[in-house]
């Protein structure tokens, strides 16, 4: 028996790091292989309305690496909101979109009655994105790439 699935997301981990997300990166690639994609660090997105520190500049925002059809994302969280706890705060599910209208689908259902972090809309780095807590404490991300 075939099982036909109409929603063709896709879900990938999303891990937060205390500052070493590139050096677990470099080790992670030397085991899957392959590239990482685009590599965003804070000082890419400074701005007046988003100051960086200067200790925080060089700490990954966010990093991907693909593994067959599904990606590795992480990024270091910034001192001013707390070291990770890693058994509890230290992971997030990213479900990524085939369309806008399924990301937004997909943003609203999972998101009601839970605690929206950042609401859907245009990322730093390009994409269409929410971040949010689900009514259950489950931490998730919500993305369309239209490229």
């Amino acid at each position: 028996m075939s099982i036909t699935y109409k929603n063709m997301a896709t879900i990938n981990p999303y891990i937060n790091f205390n500052g070493n997300a590139e050096e677990a990166f470099t080790f992670y690639k030397s085991v899957f292989g392959g590239e990482f994609g685009k590599i965003t660090r804070f000082k890419d997105i400074a701005s007046a309305e988003f100051p960086v520190a200067e200790k925080e500049a060089n700490k990954i925002m966010r990093i991907t690496l693909p593994i067959g059809k599904n990606m590795l994302i992480a990024n270091d969280v910034p001192e001013m909101m707390g070291r990770v706890n890693e058994n509890e705060n230290r992971s997030k599910i990213a479900v990524s979109a085939e369309s806008r209208e399924e990301a937004e689908k997909l943003f609203n259902g999972l998101s009601e009655g839970g605690t929206v972090e950042m609401p859907m809309d245009k990322s730093p780095w390009g994409t269409y994105f929410a971040m949010f807590r689900d009514k259950y404490g489950i931490e998730w991300t919500v993305e369309f790439d239209s490229k």
